[in-house]
């Protein structure tokens, strides 16, 4: 499952082998030790995770229904009438597919696939940025998404990324989508984070979002055993970012 998705977690790999998660952590743990893989904060990459980015089939498969749960929670921070921001993602475009029926809202984006999710919602303008296509997760980048950007002004930005630590804040592995994720955020007031339990604690490359421009996370609640991302969500809390669970 790791060799085809890229990366899964702990609760995925007990749901389909049918065993408990403490028994699947013991199994990862060993599989490590062999060089096979490398584990995550509540789940498992191939080795050399640090750097590799899963391309959209790969995330759009892990910590699907936390994602779904992160989704709703994040709609229900929308007001009819508002303006915001939403990056690229596999969450944030679960968030697309709720804001469709949220009246006289505009949606601006860089992603093609949050602007498919609201394509038909007749209520919503989507404005696009321009940029060049990163065809791994179907957003655009590049100085011309950048430049779209500048003078721009929203009530709050909605972004996902590959990790999220209390030290760091947001990264994600790549270095065009960090610096567009850097101007979205730049565009406004307040800045939501959506990360399911699998990403609290994971550092990736490229800083995109720090801790101290976080205004929310928005995330499922970890597992009783994840102590470290029970810690990590504890000293977000204690920077000051608002926890939603």
């Amino acid at each position: 499952m790791v060799r085809a998705n890229g990366a899964v977690s702990l609760r995925e790999l007990a749901r389909v082998v049918q065993t408990s998660e403490v028994t699947v952590r013991r199994d990862v743990r060993a599989l490590e030790a062999e060089g096979l893989l490398d584990r995550r904060h509540g789940g498992a990459v191939l080795p050399g995770g640090f750097t590799r980015e899963s391309g959209f089939p790969q995330k759009s498969h892990l910590a699907t229904a936390e994602k779904t749960a992160i989704a709703d929670l994040a709609a229900g921070l929308v007001d009819e009438g508002e303006a915001v921001v939403v990056g690229a993602g596999t969450t944030t475009q679960e968030l697309a597919r709720r804001l469709a029926r949220v009246p006289g809202l505009t949606v601006v984006t860089n992603s093609l696939l949050v602007a498919q999710a609201l394509a038909h919602a007749n209520r919503v303008e989507v404005v696009m940025t321009g940029g060049t296509l990163r065809g791994s997760n179907y957003a655009l980048v590049g100085s011309g998404a950048e430049q779209s950007l500048q003078g721009l002004r929203v009530s709050r930005a909605f972004l996902s990324g590959s990790g999220l630590t209390a030290e760091r804040g947001l990264s994600t592995s790549n270095m065009l989508s960090a610096s567009v994720d850097r101007a979205l955020v730049q565009a406004a007031a307040e800045v939501v984070v959506l990360a399911d339990h699998t990403k609290l604690g994971t550092d990736t490359m490229f800083q995109t979002v720090p801790t101290d421009v976080i205004t929310r996370l928005v995330t499922d609640e970890p597992p009783p055993h994840d102590d470290r991302a029970l810690t990590e969500l504890q000293a977000l809390a204690d920077q000051g970012v608002q926890i939603t669970v």
